[in-house]
């Protein structure tokens, strides 16, 4: 009677054995594929477009040619803290929403997992309303960067549209990080020289015109906006702890974010989207 019952202990006790085998294999298989899934998650193709905001002009450090692209800008800086798969860094200095279309999507696919832009101040002639605001007087600066105002409301929205539109086109699977832009000064600030006070506060009004719209169309298109101007709050020009170039040498940095407005004021926003 008792061999019976010992040999279906054995008979149990293989069982359990094998039972256990396949469960082993069965977990290494399943955290194989979750490793192989995590590092797949994990792999990040980031795409960098925009304008001189974007490219770093302002910051230093610059790569070479035209666009001015500074290893100091919160693209570099978000490749050196997270290690992307891949990285292209197209932004160039001077770029409006039609050279972004024309001359900066080329490294989008669908393999493209990530893309950033700040884009449409240098389509609102941005530039030419500091440089008149700078060299004219009150009365010229108010009424350019009015007629910037009125493009960023009437137009630029359709601007926007088209480059956001051939960005998810060629880059359908991307997050995409829309990035806007600070305002320029601290009004009653510690400038004693310079342009008036009405004219510090049509500009940033101006600012404010450009984060209403930019939100709204990268909104409507599914796309994340950062707003950058708490970021740049006690950090903007006539602050004392200033984050953007006023009128310098070169020419062409000024009314740029330095290297500490790219580091403390764009990469944290960018980071935290990202």
């Amino acid at each position: 009677m008792s061999h019976p019952h010992t040999g279906g202990s054995v008979r149990l006790s293989r069982f359990a054995s094998v039972a256990t085998a396949v469960a082993a294999l069965a977990a290494l298989t399943g955290l194989t594929g979750a490793t192989a899934a995590a590092q797949e998650a994990a792999a990040v193709n980031y795409v960098a477009l925009g304008d001189s905001y974007s490219s770093g002009v302002g910051a230093g450090n610059y790569e070479g040619g035209d666009c001015k692209r500074s290893t100091r800008a919160y693209p570099q800086l978000w490749r050196s803290a997270n290690a992307p798969s891949s990285f292209d860094f197209t932004a160039c200095s001077g770029a409006r929403t039609h050279d972004v279309i024309n001359n900066q999507l080329g490294p989008l696919d669908a393999a493209t997992t990530l893309v950033s832009i700040s884009v449409g101040g240098n389509d609102a002639g941005f530039a030419d309303a500091m440089s008149t605001c700078v060299l004219q007087g009150e009365s010229a600066c108010l009424a350019r960067v009015e007629e910037a105002r009125a493009y960023i409301s009437q137009t630029l929205p359709g601007r926007l549209d088209a480059a956001y539109d051939a960005i998810r086109a060629q880059a359908p699977n991307a997050h995409v990080v829309v990035l806007g832009y600070p305002r320029m000064y601290e009004l009653n600030g510690s400038c004693w020289f310079g342009i008036s006070e009405r004219s510090r506060a049509a500009i940033n009004a101006a600012a404010d015109d450009l984060h209403n719209v930019t939100s709204k169309r990268a909104a409507d298109h599914g796309f994340t906006y950062g707003d950058v101007r708490g970021a740049f709050t006690g950090h903007e020009i006539c602050s004392g702890d200033e984050w953007l170039h006023s009128t310098t040498w070169p020419i062409s940095d000024s009314y740029h974010p330095t290297a500490e407005g790219q580091s403390g004021g764009y990469y944290p926003v960018m980071e935290s989207l990202a």
